[in-house]
């Protein structure tokens, strides 16, 4: 099977170049993981796993961290209406606690390919390789290189702030839907005022001290 030699591609050239020259080699279709939330303390993990038909090309799409709350539900319905394969693997903050934030982004990223609906050919992860998902290449800023991985993390994104959102309906003293869950000044000031709750991930140090005795 021919493999790419790693690629530290920037985002200065086309996003589909890389797919593009993968599925030249015989290698598609391309699907792209990235993940949403690993940085925050509070709320779930999830990771995405995206394969994009090659005609498909939507608008705005970019690294999530570049848009816009409102462009990336613009990708995402654009997505969804190009008939993308998504496929989603959500952890919630005890299973965080208990197994560890790599070791759960890890796992994430071989289920959600293994969901997909149609086996990928080659996998393209954001930033670093994923061991046991065979036929893989971690890329440098794959979020800004390659529109699959691109598009992965806008679907984690999307995803992930969506429950956030609900969940600030359940907790509104914490402000979720504006910091979703990640160390903020007023998300450090609502820990200080009213603890921790079931939404943190109490294994955090940031958490720790706030944490009540979990059942």
């Amino acid at each position: 099977m021919l493999r790419p030699a790693p690629s530290r591609m920037r985002r200065d050239g086309d996003l589909y170049a890389l797919e593009s020259a993968l599925a030249r080699r015989g290698l598609g279709p391309v699907a792209g993981a990235d993940e949403a939330g690993r940085g925050a303390c509070a709320g779930p993990l999830v990771v995405a796993a995206v394969s994009l038909p090659p005609s498909a090309r939507p608008e705005e799409l970019d690294d999530s961290k570049l848009l816009t709350e409102a462009a990336r539900e613009r990708v995402f319905a654009r997505l969804l209406r190009s008939r993308a394969r998504i496929a989603t693997v959500t952890y919630g903050p005890e299973e965080i606690d208990r197994r560890g934030i790599a070791v759960c982004n890890l796992e994430g990223m071989r289920v959600a390919v293994a969901r997909l609906p149609e086996r990928p050919g080659f996998v393209l992860t954001d930033g670093f390789a994923v061991p046991g998902l065979p036929g893989s290449l971690g890329v440098v800023k794959g979020d800004r290189t390659a529109a699959c991985v691109a598009a992965a993390g806008v679907v984690a994104k999307v995803t992930r702030d969506r429950i956030m959102v609900e969940l600030d309906r359940e907790r509104p003293e914490y402000g979720f839907a504006v910091h979703k869950g990640y160390g903020t000044a007023a998300h450090e000031a609502a820990l200080r005022r009213w603890g921790a709750c079931e939404q943190h991930r109490l294994s955090y140090a940031n958490v720790a001290p706030f944490a009540p005795a979990r059942a």
